[in-house]
């Protein structure tokens, strides 16, 4: 079982999966996110500088909530973000809908499969069976 240090106290633990930080911090992590949510929803006009500000947040953690599509803007908000592919400027997450689909597409393209082989069954008069597949 390994031990690592939580990325944000040092606090020592063992982690589940990928995960970087404690309990204890990542509880604190989602209470400040719902802290951000509520505020972002009441100040919908608000700036990512006043948003850091008033709710004593890094803007990096901001943009990581953005990303993830946990935080969404208002339409008429000030803070907008730009696609990572395209350029396009979005509220939430990193790609912008016509993006999304055209991924979705390529993924969806890329493990499509062709039919499966049908099992063809050759008796013997000695009881043997070989099995071949046939496409």
């Amino acid at each position: 079982m390994a031990i690592i240090n939580c990325k944000k106290c040092g606090k020592m633990f063992s982690p589940f999966g990928d995960q970087k930080i404690c309990q204890a911090c990542k509880d604190a992590l989602e209470e400040k996110y719902q802290e951000v949510k509520r505020y972002v929803d009441e100040h919908k006009v608000a700036t990512m500088t006043q948003i850091c500000e008033d709710c004593e947040v890094d803007q990096k953690q901001v943009q990581q909530w953005v990303r993830e599509e946990r935080l969404i803007f208002a339409d008429n908000s000030q803070i907008k973000f730009n696609c990572e592919h395209c350029g396009a400027v979005i509220n939430t997450g990193r790609f912008c809908e016509k993006c999304k689909k055209a991924q979705a597409d390529v993924f969806g393209n890329a493990f499509q499969r062709k039919a499966a082989p049908t099992l063809d069954v050759a008796s013997k008069a000695s009881g043997v069976r070989m099995h071949t597949f046939k496409n």
